[in-house]
């Protein structure tokens, strides 16, 4: 199909819905616990500070509040909308839970993909949706992150993307995992023609998605706390029968062993993305 096909600019960024975390109510306004200091956070301070306790904690962000917290205002036209997933092996129970996840996350897959301004900076951006089946990649979140690198090489633009992942989506099988060489290849081809690609991982990014498209952008960036790894730490330790230890798979243990460059707070990601935007432009 041809690539205009799959174009469909939306210009009204709806405001993500709020975690399904649950809270509860305490003096008339609504609390969240914090799971790494423990503290009980009014929702009105978390959302003002883009859901990070004070204590550094990152809370998970649904996709288009990242967009919009990341996007310069007005910005971010959608891309490829109508690409989603079906039942190719007809697993059971498979729609049904495709479904579920729409309603939940409000969106229609686990990736949204499109075109936006970061700092004045033109650029693709995609961002995943935890909401959306942990992030898992369907053939769908393939395809859209194919046709977004192709759309950035035709356009030559730089691509900044956002992964949350729990890994390859098993209802699809083999379909699923071949979506790991298929986006390779297409980051391949963006980079072969001098293009910069910038990954921000947030918790968790694990699985085909850090086999991937993730670890394979020019500059990776990391938020603080995320899980970042391919296996399970319960895997890892009862295949090689030893401990591992307590901050293993965190975005500071892998930092340290020099897999992602830089560990950046929600705060200062705008800031960053576009500086290096800036610097790969000339700027």
């Amino acid at each position: 199909m041809a690539l205009i096909n799959f174009l469909k600019p939306k210009n009204q960024l709806e405001e993500g819905g709020r975690t399904s975390a649950p809270i509860h109510e305490d003096a008339g306004e609504p609390e969240k616990n914090c799971p790494n200091c423990h503290k009980d956070i009014p929702l009105s301070r978390l959302w003002a500070n883009d859901l990070v306790c004070a204590c550094g904690y990152h809370f998970r962000m649904k996709a288009r509040q990242r967009i919009k917290l990341i996007a310069d205002k007005d910005s971010f036209m959608e891309l490829f909308s109508s690409v989603k997933s079906e039942n190719p092996l007809n697993f059971p129970g498979y729609k049904d839970k495709a479904e579920t996840a729409r309603v939940a996350s409000s969106e229609e897959e686990a990736v949204i993909t499109g075109v936006a301004e970061i700092g004045k900076q033109k650029c693709c951006l995609f961002v995943m949706e935890s909401y959306f089946m942990m992030g898992s990649m369907g053939s769908a979140v393939g395809e859209k992150i194919i046709l977004l690198f192709e759309y950035a090489l035709k356009h030559r633009l730089p691509v900044v993307g956002f992964t949350v992942s729990g890994g390859a989506r098993m209802q699809e099988g083999l379909l699923s995992l071949m979506q790991m060489a298929k986006t390779s290849a297409s980051v391949k081809r963006h980079s072969d023609s001098g293009l910069l690609y910038i990954a921000v991982l947030t918790d968790p990014t694990t699985g085909g998605v850090t086999a991937s498209f993730a670890m394979e952008a020019d500059i990776i960036l990391a938020e603080p706390g995320a899980t970042v790894g391919f296996a399970g730490r319960r895997v890892i330790e009862q295949t090689t029968k030893k401990s591992l230890p307590k901050e293993f798979q965190t975005s500071e243990f892998v930092l340290e062993h020099g897999f992602i460059d830089k560990i950046v707070s929600r705060q200062n990601q705008k800031k960053m993305i576009s500086l290096l935007l800036k610097m790969h432009n000339g700027g």
